[in-house]
């Protein structure tokens, strides 16, 4: 089958601090979103989700984009950016207006989003989504569309994604500097919930886990939005560097150790299977080669490592979920995403960890998008794509056509957040 005609091409970049990755996508004229190129490099001057050496992170991107570039045969111009640190946060928002019973038409639902953008209240910080995720008729949830219908009170709940803004500041500059102009600034949460979360996840509630290099986000979807969010300062990169202290060998040889040999869940036969390690002083590749008796280790140590790092981190996961109301019968579903979701058995430890059900989130079956890429560490890159061509509604380009009369209630964020986690947990 030939390749259909392309109407509009999408760039991403997820800089992420084990890996920056870049992705072209098309939308084609049948709607069919096509992966046209993707690349990744190893990660540079980004610590924690924050860019610690601006030279480094923008030559780091540029060649990330040169690699989606040469792989798709095109060139792009300007990209949609994935941003997993910077203090993000999240708040939910309840704005109403007054109908009086009548038909709603397009101008009350503008006037409804103009009071809701003047309602924000950022406390200095910088705001990076602030949507619409469902409308509200006389404080009945879960309308997509109210144009038409009659009510005494239209409402609107708004998604307020929040980020430190000297951080967000230096990651667009690191893109610019690398010769792209940036669409937008995306939260890494955000992109991963359009990647790994079916709509029906997204209402009934799901706790979706981002494991990434050097920090892991917590976000929990009910009522088909994003209703809270932690960040924790442990990754996947936290377990490598532990393997290579407790063996003392190099962070190359031991992140090697940890995706070739490393698991999550024990076996009968770790005691007795001898796996290599390599020295700091040794040269070659042992752990490829076999290496000396005396550079053997029994799999079970390397388990009892990783396994010991995991639980610290399900431990971290756990409190954040209790703290944000992940409780009850309802919302039992937690996915796994992230480069740290590819680890050996981790979904079973997790399962184990946390009570609850869990799978590992990937991307969606995508036209054209390679093997390597399909897997949980690619997951926010592609969602990026899918939200840049969805490209979903922000109240801050509402335009102020009126001037805004209607009495409605203020952001209310706690009060609103602790009802939307009782309704739906």
């Amino acid at each position: 089958m030939g390749m259909p005609r392309i109407g509009k091409v999408f760039g991403a970049v997820n800089v992420g601090s084990f890996r920056i990755s870049a992705m072209i996508m098309g939308l084609s004229e049948t709607g069919e979103m096509i992966v046209l190129g993707s690349g990744h490099r190893a990660s540079q001057g980004i610590k924690r989700g924050y860019v610690t050496d601006m030279a480094a992170a923008t030559y780091a991107i540029r060649d990330a984009v040169e690699r989606a570039e040469k792989n798709a045969g095109a060139s792009i111009s300007s990209v949609w950016i994935g941003c997993a640190g910077a203090g993000l946060g999240s708040q939910v928002a309840k704005v109403e207006i007054d109908i009086g019973g009548r038909r709603i038409e397009e101008e009350d639902i503008e006037h409804l989003l103009v009071a809701a953008r003047e309602s924000i209240q950022p406390d200095g910080r910088m705001v990076l989504h602030a949507q619409p995720a469902h409308y509200t008729l006389d404080g009945a949830h879960g309308v997509a569309n109210p144009k038409g219908l009659h009510a005494e009170r239209l409402g609107v709940d708004i998604h307020v994604m929040l980020a430190d803004g000297a951080p967000v500041r230096n990651l667009i500059e690191a893109v610019q500097n690398a010769h792209l102009d940036v669409e937008a600034v995306v939260a890494a949460p955000i992109a991963a919930g359009y990647s790994c979360l079916t709509p029906e996840e997204r209402e009934l509630g799901t706790a979706l886990i981002e494991i990434g290099g050097e920090v892991t986000n917590v976000s929990l979807y009910a009522g088909g939005m994003l209703l809270g969010l932690k960040a924790i300062p442990f990754g996947s990169a936290d377990i490598t560097d532990a393997i290579a202290s407790s063996f003392g060998v190099r962070r190359f040889q031991a992140e090697r150790l940890k995706c070739v040999a490393g698991s999550a869940i024990a076996s009968p036969t770790d005691h007795r299977e001898m796996i290599p390690v390599n020295g700091p002083g040794d040269g070659g590749d042992d752990t490829a080669a076999g290496g000396g008796e005396a550079n053997r280790i029994p799999r079970a140590e390397l388990v009892s490592v990783v396994t010991e790092q995991l639980a610290r981190l399900t431990d971290e996961v756990g409190k954040a979920l209790k703290a944000m109301g992940f409780s009850g019968s309802r919302g039992s579903q937690v996915v796994l995403t992230g480069g740290g979701a590819e680890l050996a058995g981790i979904a079973e430890f997790a399962q184990s960890a946390l009570g609850r059900p869990v799978r590992i989130g990937k991307p969606p079956a995508l036209r054209g998008l390679p093997e390597a890429h399909s897997t949980a560490g690619f997951a926010t890159l592609a969602g990026l794509c899918l939200y840049a061509a969805d490209d979903p509604i922000d109240i801050r380009s509402v335009g102020p056509s009126y001037q805004s009369t209607m009495r409605y209630t203020g952001l209310g964020l706690v009060n609103r957040v602790a009802r939307a986690v009782r309704d739906y947990f």
